[in-house]
């Protein structure tokens, strides 16, 4: 075969420092438009994002020659200081370290942006941590407790 095609759906999330909810709603919008930007710089489209005001949900399309780590690097750089820049009272604003990837098959585009799409909801009945957890046993990834939060 003369090119290389891929398709590879990433459900990326991760929280501001200390889950602090120093995202405000009226800022989301821009936000994860901006997030969409950065990943498209990348190659790595995103699909859909949401979230609350102490994380994001972010459904990229990887690119070919992408790694995630890579554009979880640009995009968690770049945003936090957007977000700084936006307006008073955020200018210390900071993501967690690191950020949770779980693969997902097409099949399920519509329910994860379902999920996206009613967060806030979600999360007045489960918090991050626990949501997280539950992500972590459901796709069987292996972590030490001690490392698992900033």
């Amino acid at each position: 075969m003369a090119t290389t095609l891929t398709s590879v759906l990433v459900h990326v999330t991760f929280s501001t420092k200390n889950r602090e909810p120093l995202i405000p709603l009226d800022l989301r919008p821009d936000l994860f438009a901006y997030m969409g930007g950065i990943c498209r710089d990348m190659h790595s489209p995103l699909r859909h994002a949401g979230g609350v005001a102490d994380h994001v949900h972010l459904l990229i399309s990887l690119g070919k020659s992408a790694a995630i780590a890579d554009v979880m690097m640009h995009v968690k750089r770049a945003t936090s200081a957007w977000i700084k820049n936006q307006r008073s009272g955020l200018h210390n604003f900071a993501w967690q370290d690191g950020y949770f990837a779980f693969s997902v098959g097409h099949d399920s585009i519509d329910a994860v942006r379902a999920y996206f799409d009613r967060q806030e909801a979600h999360h007045k009945a489960i918090d991050f941590k626990s949501e997280m957890l539950a992500f972590l046993a459901k796709y069987e990834v292996p972590y030490k407790p001690e490392y698992l939060w900033d």
